[in-house]
């Protein structure tokens, strides 16, 4: 049992480097930047002075965007929340929410092995996949 959990643990390590190594030092510097930060965007109309939250974005422990929030005068707009995968950093999945709050669309990512994105899966927030669009990445000379 002790051998399976230190293979286990060397896995994931593993795994972990190997996702470091694939984001570049631009990429490694702003997420170290962006560790557990919240950034909250303010507008404010010229003629009256009235200010008001236009937007909040809200970054994890390993600076990873989770959460954005737009907002309107009447208040919250549209929040999106992202979910990783730890192997890899990408994103994976997507959650669109309206302004009460409700899941109105959900998009899943399948990666190429060199970080472009290969597939998005559309779901209706009953969970029914609806599209999937396929990336193509054509080099012109």
């Amino acid at each position: 049992m002790k051998r399976t959990n230190i293979i286990f643990f060397l896995l994931l390590l593993s795994a972990g480097m190997v996702a470091q190594s694939l984001l570049t030092p631009e990429t490694l510097a702003k997420r170290e930047k962006r560790k557990n930060l919240t950034v909250k965007e303010w507008n404010t109309d010229s003629s009256s002075k009235t200010r008001w939250l236009d937007h909040v974005t809200v970054y994890d422990s390993e600076g990873r965007k989770i959460e954005e929030i737009e907002y309107a005068t009447y208040g919250q707009r549209e929040r999106v929340t992202y979910e990783y995968d730890d192997a890899t950093g990408k994103v994976t999945k997507e959650v669109v929410y309206n302004d009460r709050n409700r899941a109105v669309r959900i998009r899943k990512y399948e990666w190429n092995e060199d970080g472009t994105k290969a597939k998005q899966y559309n779901y209706l927030p009953n969970g029914k996949l609806y599209s999937v669009k396929v990336f193509e990445y054509v080099f012109n000379d």
